[in-house]
């Protein structure tokens, strides 16, 4: 059945433009080819800029994206950077080799050639009504429209389920009643935080104890425990997850902390052939130990390398030896040599702290480091990265906010919580109230969600975002998943991310969607999604997957290198999104995304 689809899609490809197939048979060799394409997109290109065409303004806006998107891919330069042909890999499919190739290499094809034409189907054939009308009547037909487009959006929102709903509050009830009577404690143990950490759940025993598990989540946990890969979840976050196994709702918070097991097996691989898991290498770009610095005017310091409870997909899980651990206390006199370091270097304007998670050292200690900050005239910002407000709400104590609210001076300093907070359903009471305590003493929380395929369903980011800021979040940041191998189950196309915010996002109010779609590129740091300049789509593998050249934020600034990255296929997101449920063709725009 696979063959006779991927046959039917091959035809389906050589079809769908009668010149690209005249290309493919009269050209003799690989370099005829791309030499009668990149003539071919020439031509279209300039009828699109010289000549009056049917198309309307928007397709043909697309169709130079296209345009561009193809000779990128026959572009020899890009071919060397890639590793791979695709115009090889067409001259040789037509030709009947079709060894390793992909249904997404063919359905990128497909949709490009789509595109080329002004088939792209992004768009109804019909302006709407209210075009042919002016003044009042234009606007209540518009409004109609508006109202269709409203309701469209409440309805994936109302999908996911809020961890503020009385129902999905009512389970929680449960679930604490279940784990508090496992452990023999009450209610002033649960709102304890230090009884949090005294418990958090670091095997798969306890854990089967507190809430169901599937097999393979059993024995993934199992296998993290015996390759010393940490693992743990504090009671407070296990009362977020549903008592079945079925991820219906709690899908994101269980992809958070219960490892796959391919994850497993690769990051053991990894650390036993002595592989560096740095993927984003800080080791590179650390001026002084607990420091990193990739930005003009911030840099990071990390004093504490653990954390209350493990993510997953942590871009420093090569540096958190387990949950909660001994010893993650940085070395007093490194902890000071980072501070003189942050006092010698007044280009500094900012600091993060974050570790692992400053956020469950004492209080003492956190004034400590605030107090030597506050010292350093020419930082204007102590930011603390902290998951605590959603994992630990507990920790977000009066005397905790009082400590961060003593070294908030307005005009002065700023003293704010960065923290990650990844679905809706992990938006609480216990998190509102927490966020409601520190914003009582005049510290902003902002939040940092990673785009994974775990909140990347239509509107569930803006699910989140919606929530984030009645609870007085504001969104910050949308990272695309890291790039690294042992984390491909969470990982989403950069096509879906741009998708996500041109479709969804600048559909909420303008207070809603505060936050950036980012790929933090190693070694070089933040490039902006939205921003087309820096980044090009240069290739397409065998396997479908985009490669994409990504420019460094210093562009246009000063000199550096560029940085080769190659995503996930679009056509394997797409078949996970079907096996979860999903409508695959409220997707299909995703390809003109580049």
């Amino acid at each position: 059945m696979q063959n006779d689809h991927f046959n039917s899609k091959m035809e389906h490809l050589f079809k769908i433009d009668p010149n690209f197939h005249d290309i493919l048979r009269k050209s003799k060799d690989v370099d005829d080819l791309r030499h009668n394409l990149y003539e071919y997109l020439n031509s279209i290109e300039k009828m699109l800029y010289f000549e009056n065409t049917v198309f309307p303004k928007l397709e043909i806006i697309n169709m130079k994206e296209c345009i561009k998107t193809f000779k990128n891919v026959l572009s020899p330069k890009n071919e060397k950077l890639a590793g791979f042909s695709a115009i090889t890999a067409l001259w040789k499919l037509y030709r009947g080799e079709t060894s390793g190739i992909s249904l997404g290499f063919l359905n990128e094809f497909i949709y490009l050639l789509k595109g080329i034409n002004g088939k792209s189907g992004i768009y109804m054939e019909k302006f709407p009504e209210f075009f042919k009308f002016s003044g009042r009547n234009s606007a209540v037909l518009r409004s109609k429209d508006l109202d269709k487009l409203s309701n469209e959006v409440e309805y994936y929102i109302g999908r996911y389920p809020s961890g503020l709903s009385k129902k999905v509050s009512e389970k929680r009830k449960e679930n604490k009643k279940r784990i508090l009577n496992y452990f023999g404690a009450n209610e002033e143990n649960w709102n304890d935080w230090n009884w949090q950490l005294e418990n958090v759940v670091i095997n798969s025993k306890t854990l089967e104890n507190l809430v169901a598990l599937s097999v393979s989540e059993k024995n993934a946990i199992e296998k993290a425990r015996q390759n010393n890969i940490p693992f743990g979840i504090t009671p407070y976050y296990v009362s977020l997850m549903d008592n079945t196994t079925d991820r219906k709702y709690d899908h994101a918070v269980r992809a958070q902390v219960i490892p796959p097991l391919n994850y497993v097996e690769k990051t053991a691989e990894a650390r036993n052939s002595g592989e560096s898991l740095d993927f984003m290498g800080e080791t590179d770009t650390s001026p002084v130990d607990l420091v990193t610095r990739r930005y003009p005017m911030i840099a990071i310091m990390k004093p504490y390398e653990t954390c209350a409870q493990i993510c997953v997909y942590c871009q420093r899980n090569w540096q958190i030896k387990d949950v909660f651990s001994k010893n993650a206390l940085a070395k007093k006199e490194s902890v000071e040599n980072a501070i003189e370091w942050f006092r010698n270097n007044e280009s500094i304007k900012e600091v993060l702290l974050t570790g692992g998670d400053p956020g469950i050292l004492s209080e003492e200690y956190l004034a400590y480091l605030l107090s030597e900050f506050s010292e350093i005239k020419h930082l204007e910002r102590i930011r603390i990265g902290t998951r605590t407000p959603v994992v630990l709400p507990q920790r977000i104590t009066d005397e905790f906010t009082e400590v961060l609210g003593h070294y908030n001076e307005p005009g002065i300093r700023e003293v704010a919580v960065s923290t990650h907070i990844e679905h809706v359903y992990e938006v609480t009471k216990d998190l509102k109230d927490a966020v409601s305590k520190l914003k009582n003493n005049g510290i902003y929380v902002y939040n940092q969600q990673v785009f994974t395929v775990e909140n990347s369903r239509r509107f569930e980011t803006s699910a989140l975002r919606k929530a984030l800021k009645l609870v007085g979040i504001e969104p910050y940041y949308l990272f695309n998943t890291k790039g690294k191998e042992e984390t491909v189950n969470y990982r989403v196309p950069i096509a879906r991310a741009l998708q996500e915010r041109k479709e969804e996002a600048r559909l909420l109010p303008g207070y809603c969607r505060t936050d950036s779609t980012v790929f933090n590129v190693p070694k070089l740091g933040k490039n902006n999604l939205n921003f087309y300049q820096d980044h090009d789509l240069i290739m397409i593998l065998k396997d479908g997957s985009r490669v994409y050249e990504f420019h460094p934020w210093e562009k246009n600034i000063a000199l550096t290198k560029t940085y080769i990255y190659k995503d996930v296929p679009i056509q394997n997101y797409l078949n996970e999104l079907k096996r979860r449920g999903e409508k695959i063709e409220d997707y299909q725009s995703i390809w003109y995304y580049f």
